[in-house]
């Protein structure tokens, strides 16, 4: 039940990809636009979710769910009617609003509902697995709607899971508030908000390398904001984010694994993505078959990976998936020549097998290292963590990738082509491998060729920074397990 409305999440995101095409030309969409309607969900969601969090503890987390579940499906409807880009952006901004209750309520729903540590293990396994089943059903299930009726249907993909939460929720959720809360936090529920969405839009504004002003007096600003939000809470006899819970390495041990977890593979992914079309030559759909191994791997362990929590403690687990990650970012550091297509598969593998312990248990650690009645501001913790991750990983690992590809390509790009469109091959090899398409053969596969050398370039190297990364958080895990935690847990 609880695995729910992050299914209908992650269905409802990962087909939005695929209709952008389509949805473009039939709403007379622009560039900036197209990057509303996919980011305004993400900032949304992200500025919510400590204020969502906090909130579930003061009126009772059923209650959010259950509400943010239906301005959810209402948002979806909307957007499957919108008349133009606009209204769309403004119901993807609503519904990622709503989205912001979905994970920190469900969870600490769950803290709740499975009081003992392996059932809450086991719970937690499925809690992932229908976020990951989502990911993988959400494209398929989307390209059919859109072969049958069109792409506004795609928007209706979750409304079944929608209807089913909401008939049976009711009746077979418990309903958990800390009843010693006081008033909702204004000031701090805006300070929050505009910290996190100051700080991701600068991210994810830097990432596109257009311009660096802009985003570097962003993230200045998020940060400032975010000391004014944390000082606040500090003062407060009833903070609505509970920052004593940072003091705790059972909790802050597992925080830092998940963080860094999604940002590596948050980084990884896009670069790959890239790889596999620019380098490989492969198209799209082709392309995601290929990543579709790994993401099956995946699941499949998720869902077995509760007899692993109950016969390791947290702290091994998670750096044995921080170490075995590492191994797999680093096969992706090394894929070249005759063997890269199998090693870049394997690679994929490999670091999904190691992200599901650090996301199972690392989750179940989070939640049971705060108390029950805060447990909504323990989740809220770890789902801002995520963001940022996500948000920290493209914009750092993928600025790496690409000052390596602008480096390895030097002038490789013939100075006859405009200055645009030169700059363009510079940023990237998706539009260096348009712009070969479109030169004389000879000078087209040089450029081709130097292009696909420095993109493979870029990919070893920020893959190689992923799989340090990865390393040093599984030795920083390890030295930050509180000895109660290695004792209690034997």
């Amino acid at each position: 039940m609880l695995a729910l409305p992050v299914l209908m999440l992650s269905i409802n995101n990962s087909a939005l990809h695929l209709v952008l095409p389509t949805l473009s030309a039939d709403l007379a969409a622009t560039g900036p636009q197209l990057l509303w309607i996919v980011d305004v969900h993400g900032f949304t969601t992200a500025a919510l979710l400590i204020t969502m969090g906090s909130l579930g503890d003061r009126i009772g987390h059923r209650r959010l769910l259950l509400t943010g579940t239906a301005v959810f499906g209402a948002a979806t409807l909307l957007a499957a009617f919108a008349p133009n880009a606009e209204v769309l952006i403004l119901t993807r901004a609503l519904s990622g609003a709503a989205g912001a209750t979905l994970m920190p309520t469900s969870l600490a729903l769950l803290r709740m509902m499975f009081q003992a540590p392996e059932q809450r293990a086991a719970a937690i396994s499925w809690w992932v697995t229908g976020f990951i089943t989502g990911n993988v059903l959400g494209p398929v299930a989307g390209g059919l709607l859109m072969e049958l009726a069109g792409w506004r249907s795609v928007f209706l993909l979750g409304v079944p899971v929608l209807a089913l939460l909401l008939v049976t929720g009711p009746f077979l959720l418990p309903e958990q508030r800390d009843r010693s809360s006081g008033r909702p936090d204004f000031t701090s529920s805006l300070l929050s908000a505009a910290a996190v969405v100051l700080f991701v839009y600068g991210l994810k504004e830097l990432s596109t390398g257009a311009q660096r002003l802009v985003p570097a007096l962003a993230i200045l600003g998020g940060l400032v904001v975010g000391y004014a939000f944390v000082r606040r809470q500090r003062r407060s006899p009833q903070p609505m984010l509970d920052l004593s819970l940072l003091r705790d390495r059972a909790f802050t041990a597992p925080l830092l694994a998940v963080t860094l977890m999604v940002f590596t593979t948050a980084g990884t992914t896009l670069l790959l993505a890239q790889h596999l079309q620019g380098v490989l030559g492969l198209p799209p759909l082709q392309a995601a078959i290929w990543l579709l191994p790994s993401t099956v791997a995946g699941i499949a362990l998720t869902a077995t990976s509760s007899m692993f929590t109950r016969r390791f403690r947290p702290t091994v687990l998670l750096t044995a998936g921080l170490a075995i990650a590492a191994v797999g970012a680093g096969l992706l550091a090394v894929a070249d020549g005759p063997t890269a297509p199998a090693l870049l598969v394997l690679g994929m593998i490999v670091l999904r097998i190691g992200a599901v312990p650090v996301m199972t248990a690392g989750t179940s650690a989070i939640i049971d290292a705060a108390p029950a009645e805060r447990a909504g501001s323990a989740t809220a913790f770890k789902e801002t963590c995520g963001e940022l991750g996500i948000a920290l990983g493209v914009t750092v690992l993928g600025s790496v990738g690409t000052a390596v590809y602008r480096g390895a390509l030097g002038d490789a790009v013939p100075s006859a082509v405009g200055s645009e469109a030169a700059e363009a091959a510079r940023g990237g090899i998706g539009a260096a491998v348009e712009l070969a398409a479109r030169l004389p053969r000879a000078e087209g596969l040089e450029l081709l060729d130097r292009a696909r050398e420095a993109w493979t370039e870029a990919l070893h190297v920020s893959t190689a920074i992923g799989a340090a990364l990865l390393v040093g958080a599984a030795f920083l895990v390890w030295r930050a397990a509180p000895r109660k935690v290695a004792e209690t847990s034997r």
